[in-house]
């Protein structure tokens, strides 16, 4: 799709030749400290780094320290923030859809044609390594990074965010899944180590997975939901997918967006809920095939649409296992108030 004609313009995708096309002497000054920390095997052929309380790849690394020291946000940004696997993809696709509403016809909107992430850059991965060459024509930027890092300039300009997390046994499952399509270039998918489906369960359950642990992950965001909530808006996966129409219009009054009632009386907010639904982007030929580059992996655009749906890990955990998260889960979570009360649909 042209999008010279529109009133918005995507940043250029990335080159497929490149692990990314920032100037590698921009990360010379981190490697002092980045060889200083304790690091572990990771989940796909690399190392975990210890920083700050949570396990990074260096790619991610890199990038978080270069956002620390160099990112400048504007005040009107949005920052759509998860664990991986918590409901990322549909979150930058609905707060897409409810930002640039009255840029695009329907038909024409970019997530017909262009997939969620590539829509919404992510502040450690895209934006990181490309040093921070951002559109600005949407206030949205994507980030996994956890609370306690946000560069400093996020918070001290009270920059909104709206996190999203998932139950726990779901976003594991999801992440597993995820990280058995992900190959890091150079590395042939045949040639590449399979993933034990044991071995990642006991790495998560200890905290070593890619921005873990994930229950410290999501308290830090809760709780500062609970000090800030005029600038943190606090989802869950589970909520978002029972009421999509009512969390839609959350979102939008949230970030300053909100939906006139001439745009809810001709039903804007279910066809924005439709047109990001699960069923809708995941038969895009967009989303379907070939892969999304720019990363130090190659992954399968149609890893970012794997099922969509509420209590798949009952198809895979075993009643050890469930026993094992549930107790961390409640353990880690007890006297902060969140709860995951959820029916399952698969």
């Amino acid at each position: 799709m042209d999008y010279s004609s529109s009133k918005m313009n995507l940043s250029p995708k990335s080159n497929e030749k490149e692990e990314y096309s920032s100037d590698p002497k921009v990360f010379e000054e981190y490697k002092p400290l980045i060889s200083s920390l304790p690091r572990r095997k990771g989940w796909v052929l690399n190392q975990f780094y210890h920083y700050q309380g949570f396990w990074h790849n260096l790619f991610y690394l890199e990038g978080l320290l270069s956002a620390q020291e160099h990112f400048k946000p504007q005040p009107n940004d949005i920052f759509l923030s998860s664990v991986p696997k918590s409901g990322t993809t549909w979150l930058k696709a609905l707060s897409f859809a409810i930002v640039t509403r009255s840029s695009f016809d329907a038909s024409k909107n970019p997530l017909l044609t262009t997939t969620p992430h590539e829509c919404v850059h992510s502040l450690e991965g895209d934006l990181a390594h490309n040093l921070f060459h951002r559109n600005l024509d949407t206030p949205l930027i994507g980030t996994h990074v956890p609370y306690t890092s946000l560069p400093k300039p996020v918070i001290d300009y009270g920059c909104k965010i709206i996190y999203i997390c998932r139950e726990p046994k779901d976003a594991f499952v999801s992440l597993w899944h995820f990280c058995c399509k992900a190959s890091p270039k150079g590395v042939e998918l045949s040639a590449r180590e399979d993933l034990d489906f044991e071995e990642a369960f006991k790495l998560f359950c200890e905290g070593i997975s890619v921005f873990g642990p994930y229950w410290d992950h999501v308290l830090g965001y809760w709780r500062a939901s609970l000090e800030f909530p005029d600038r943190i808006l606090f989802l869950k996966y589970e909520n978002l997918k029972n009421e999509p129409v009512f969390y839609v219009k959350e979102m939008a009054k949230f970030m300053g967006y909100p939906f006139s009632l001439e745009e809810e009386t001709k039903g804007m907010i279910e066809n924005i809920v439709d047109l990001c639904s699960f069923e809708n982007l995941s038969k895009l030929e967009v989303n379907k095939s070939g892969w999304l580059h720019g990363r130090p992996y190659l992954i399968e655009k149609n890893a970012f649409f794997r099922k969509g749906v509420i209590g798949d890990w009952k198809n895979y955990l075993k009643p050890m296992m469930v026993a094992r998260l549930d107790e961390i889960t409640e353990r880690k979570f007890r006297s902060s108030g969140l709860t995951f009360n959820v029916s399952s649909d698969a």
